[in-house]
């Protein structure tokens, strides 16, 4: 349907029902009829934790800030073939070490049982092996100071290739062990007479206080993306957030500069003809918006509405995340970049920073707690990256609650179309019930669909404003007025 003018409240109903726009064109697919059944996707960002993808992409981008490194090869489609291994790996890795646990055990069995056939098949030449190295014993032992006991030149002697371990060597350790007794030292020569915290002395009783627990908490989103730059970093990167509609001065100001970059990447990107984006088209999609700009007093600083998030590269553009920006979610609606800077993985990135900055707002108002993703489309392999940002949730079809995506997936994998809602008693709670509450707006009047019925008596018309109202459901069918001629 075609928005002239629309609340953020009541696009935040509909994106809730499973609603879209394009521009000032609002849409729902028929999930039950299209032959890939979209599915609305929003991520929690409040409890999101970056994977090791996610962390790549953010060090990728701050080393080319800090020094200009270009990471190799041709990162491009990255945005869109992430791997879904990082949300199991914890499992599998559980699993493959209590396999190697018992292979060990097994492997151990079967050494001793070949080794005692190894014994018996050598018969006389492992015996003289054995006097060669007792020769050798004794010529070392011969070497040591009188008093030195004998049993110290057995542990040190230097077994022959494929005999064990080299005993003259200290034993292998840990990375990690050694970076704790290097620390424990270096506490012990700045404070010799006091008690180390977190660290015991072997041989000692243990404290009757336990020492505190180390942080060791994982580096959150903002340390990653926020990361301090050197004062000689090679480049100058930030991001503006600017109103696109109604346009702000900024918006105006930066408009043909924008447009450019999206021209860009619809031609290289999407192998677009120079003639198809047009300025109008480059309006008509990504700047004009039915929502209507809102500053209520506990609202974010920069309002609700439609926007662009503009990321600045040492003085000029090189992507723009178009947003909405609604009562309880950031919604992204598109991205566009510059292609020449497609080694920087600009999707993800840009999906990563639309999350940190959801969290910002966040702060200030609380209910703005979601960060929507558009559609998740399971068979559609470009489209499954968006399941990488966990914890999300997907949008049941009927029902319309929002169901964890790790419930989903294994429905999906045997079919396109899924009611994810398992109770088969629960129907959709904001159904159309009262269809004659229906606002019309008609002959410049306001009316209830009830009253418009009796004026127009058009029982044609009937079947098209019932599927409306069920549809957008009882609560935005009542607020929003359906153009009637």
């Amino acid at each position: 349907m075609w928005a002239h003018s629309m609340t953020v409240q009541d696009y935040q109903d509909l994106i809730d029902r499973g609603w879209r726009r394009s521009g000032k064109y609002v849409y729902k697919p028929v999930m039950n009829q299209t032959c890939c059944p979209q599915y609305t996707i929003r991520c929690r960002p409040l409890q999101f934790q970056p994977s090791k993808s996610h962390k790549k992409v953010l060090k990728k981008m701050l080393k080319f800030l800090a020094k200009g490194e270009i990471s190799k090869g041709n990162c491009e489609d990255e945005p869109m073939e992430p791997t879904m291994e990082d949300a199991v790996a914890s499992d599998f890795a559980l699993i493959n070490k209590l396999d190697i646990q018992c292979d060990l055990k097994t492997l151990s069995d079967d050494l001793k049982e070949s080794l005692k056939s190894e014994e018996k098949k050598k018969g006389k030449s492992s015996k003289r092996e054995e006097s060669n190295e007792l020769i050798q014993s004794q010529d070392t032992e011969e070497k040591l100071d009188p008093g030195e006991p004998s049993h110290s030149v057995k542990a040190h002697t230097v077994p022959q290739p494929g005999k064990g371990a080299d005993l003259s060597k200290p034993p292998c350790r840990k990375a990690k062990e050694i970076r704790k007794e290097r620390k424990r030292l270096k506490l012990m020569r700045q404070n010799p007479g006091g008690e180390l915290e977190g660290f015991q002395v072997r041989g000692q009783p243990p404290s009757l206080f336990p020492p505190k627990a180390k942080s060791n908490q994982p580096k959150s989103l903002e340390d990653l993306i926020f990361e301090s730059l050197p004062e000689s970093a090679s480049h100058k990167f930030e991001v503006r957030v600017v109103r696109s509609s109604p346009p702000s001065s900024q918006f105006k100001a930066t408009f043909q500069e924008s447009y450019q970059v999206y021209k860009r990447y619809q031609m290289v990107v999407h192998k677009d003809p120079p003639d198809k984006p047009t300025v109008s088209q480059f309006t008509r999609f990504l700047c004009s918006s039915p929502l209507e700009a809102e500053n209520p007093a506990n609202g974010p600083d920069c309002g609700y509405g439609s926007f662009h998030q503009q990321y600045w590269l040492d003085g000029k553009i090189i992507a723009v995340g178009v947003i909405d920006i609604l009562p309880y979610c950031v919604s992204s609606v598109y991205l566009y970049y510059d292609p020449d800077y497609s080694f920087l993985s600009l999707g993800v990135y840009s999906a990563l920073r639309e999350i940190a900055f959801t969290r910002q707002l966040h702060e200030k108002t609380p209910e703005l707690s979601y960060y929507y993703m558009g559609f998740y489309i399971h068979s559609c392999p470009k489209m499954k990256y968006k399941g990488q940002y966990r914890p999300s949730d997907l949008l049941c079809p009927e029902t319309y609650v929002w169901v964890p995506i790790e419930q989903c997936l294994p429905s999906l994998e045997n079919s396109k179309y899924c009611r994810f809602n398992q109770d088969p008693e629960a129907v959709d709670e904001g159904r159309s019930k009262e269809p004659d509450r229906l606002q019309v707006f008609y002959k410049k009047a306001i009316m209830p669909y009830g009253v418009y019925k009796k004026q127009r008596r058009d029982p044609g018309g009937e079947a098209a404003v019932l599927q409306y109202a069920g549809l957008v459901g009882q609560t935005c069918a009542e607020r929003m007025l359906l153009f009637r001629d």
